[in-house]
């Protein structure tokens, strides 16, 4: 039954693509006109607002200059136009796509280092510039009156907008496959959490340049299209104006969902053409987009979410109605897969550390957050890490997994000195962390997730059984659907399998339950014997602590406080004192 699924899911795209060609193909033959010339402009809105919703809506980046791009891809058909170049009309396309990714990651350069507003001023500024470029110089072939050759199998303007629905069928589903790649699960984590996103081994660099370049190689795609279609392009047509109307059109309707990108297409030229029938000035279209894009985001959601979320209602109704039967036979299952751990080689007494840090220190002007930390890791062992709020113990996860450069000491994985690696890098090493906030990107499923963490290819059983092990749901969920408390587990299950050689789980617990937290500690104890993993533990429900840790390093006031087996750390007097007043420690 499964095989069936991943093969359907694997063939229905293709089978969606070649009825979207042959729907193309009846409407070429169908219409006539000026609704040929609409459908065209339909057609080519749609390509660059799919762009736009990959920066925007996957990415999480603002850009209003996304006409700007669209400029340039007809700039270049154009000037290739004029100069005859060889290869005719797909490949002037071609090459107006390639200059505006270009184009694309040098205005992305900016996106390593600014946010929100500035990025926005930033875009902005690149798109007015081009504008009174374009006023200044016009088109190549424009004062000359050259129009732009068409392909010559399609030079009617019906078979134009047939090539046009090709184009178009091919721009969606080359975004749905990278949609389902490490590349879109990467513009989606990046757009959740960049902390999160290093943290896996994902290089935020390359996932927000590689964002710009696709949106904006769709955006001259759609510029070349135009360019095509009218003969003659005019800098009117893509005015700084316009690109803020286009984004909040992407905005309010969710563009990184291709099927919503399809409907801004549609509306993009269906709300100003209505406007004019009913005796209403244009620009009172860009009135329109604008109320609605208040309403998005002053809502926090868009039309295809809401859509969609009404569709997920409905399933998780009916998943309710089969929830209990279903978790008996899985949860049955996974616990029998699991049961006995693998069985592991003994860790001699002598082995060498796996992760050693030695007289590690952060300073924060005159607080010493750490100060000369050291601690040995054995391989596949559990330590934990523990001590009083605002003792260090964040700060030294911080340190050690790379975001903060400036410490001193030494880190040590496997006897690699790794102390001047980014946390890309370590992570990449085998040194994996999680975070104490969320960072599981809602807009991913649970296998897409899990994927992306791993890094490495993963057989469906083993994935399933091991999420079914953790207490996570099954790889088809959305993690949109899953409460903050199951993500941590889905966040865990997804470090385990990416091999790591150390694995530092900063509160995973947090938001479990207490009985979710027994279970997850027995579950926790198997991880290092199967997956061949040390972890280190960083907790403060120490019921959970005694449970699944064999040593203790405790920290306060960034100073190693006391260290060794867990039973006599935690006896130790001055363990005690520092604890004094919480609950926990005087049960």
């Amino acid at each position: 039954m499964l095989l069936a699924n991943r093969r359907l899911r694997t063939v229905l795209p293709i089978v969606i693509a070649i009825l979207g060609i042959g729907i193309g193909w009846a409407l070429s033959v169908g219409l006539s006109g000026y609704v040929v010339y609409l459908a065209i402009s339909m057609v080519t809105a749609t390509i660059s607002l799919l762009g736009l919703g990959i920066v925007t809506g996957s990415a999480g980046i603002i850009a209003l200059c996304q006409l700007t791009f669209s400029a340039i891809g007809a700039w270049v058909v154009t000037f290739l136009n004029k100069n005859e170049a060889p290869g005719g009309f797909i490949v002037w396309l071609i090459a107006g796509a390639l200059v505006a990714a270009i184009a694309g990651v040098l205005l992305g350069l900016p996106a390593l280092r600014l946010r929100g507003v500035n990025l926005a001023v930033v875009t902005l500024g690149a798109a007015a510039a081009v504008d009174v470029l374009l006023v200044q110089t016009q088109f190549p072939g424009q004062q000359d009156g050259l129009s732009v050759e068409r392909p010559g199998l399609f030079s009617s303007d019906r078979e134009y907008f047939f090539f046009a629905v090709i184009v178009l069928v091919v721009c969606i589903y080359l975004v749905f496959l990278l949609q389902r790649s490490r590349v879109g699960s990467s513009w989606k984590a990046v757009a959740f959490s960049e902390r999160g996103t290093a943290a896996v081994g994902q290089s935020v660099r390359l996932a927000k340049l590689s964002a710009f370049a696709m949106s904006a190689a769709l955006g001259g795609i759609s510029g070349g299209l135009l360019a095509g279609q009218v003969g003659i392009p005019y800098a009117s047509s893509f005015t700084p104006l316009m690109s803020i109307a286009f984004y909040i059109l992407a905005v309010m309707s969710g563009t990184y969902l291709i099927d919503m990108a399809i409907f801004g297409g549609v509306l993009w030229v269906l709300v100003p053409e209505l406007l004019k029938r009913w005796g209403v000035p244009q620009d009172w279209g860009f009135v329109i987009f604008g109320l609605l894009g208040i309403q998005a985001i002053t809502g926090g959601s868009n039309l295809g979410e809401v859509i969609r979320g009404g569709f997920r209602r409905s399933a998780k109704k009916r998943r309710a109605a089969q929830a209990e039967t279903v978790s008996n036979d899985v949860g049955t299952t996974a616990l029998d897969v699991f049961a006995v751990p693998e069985a592991a080689e003994p860790i001699p007494a002598d082995a060498a550390p796996v992760l050693e840090v030695r007289g590690l220190g952060v300073q924060f002007g005159a607080l010493k957050a750490n100060d000369d930390v050291s601690l040995q890791v054995r391989p596949r062992s559990i330590m934990g890490l523990i001590g009083p709020n605002g003792a260090g113990k964040s700060t030294f996860v911080d340190a050690v997994s790379g975001f903060l450069p400036q410490h001193t000491g030494t880190v040590l994985l496997d006897g690699e000195d790794i102390t001047r690696l980014s946390p890309v890098a370590r992570a990449r090493k085998g040194l994996r962390r999680t975070f104490q906030q969320d960072r599981v990107p809602p807009q991913l499923s649970v296998e897409a997730y899990v994927r992306f963490v791993a890094r490495k290819r993963l057989d469906h059983d083993e994935l399933a059984d091991a999420l079914a092990f953790l207490g996570c749901p099954p790889p088809e969920e959305q993690l949109a659907n899953v409460d903050v408390g199951t993500r941590r587990l889905i966040e865990v299950a997804a470090a385990v399998l990416s091999g790591p050689r150390v694995l530092i789980l900063d509160e995973p617990a947090a938001g479990l339950s207490h009985e979710e937290h027994l279970q997850f500690g027995h579950r926790l104890t198997r991880i290092p014997s199967r997956f061949d993993t040390a972890i280190v533990v960083i907790e403060h429900d120490l019921d959970l602590v005694r449970s699944v840790c064999t040593e203790l390093t405790v920290l306060d006031f960034g100073k190693v406080l006391a260290q060794g087996p867990t039973r006599e750390v935690l006896d130790d007097p001055a363990v005690v004192a520092a604890y004094m007043g919480d609950a926990e420690m005087t049960q």
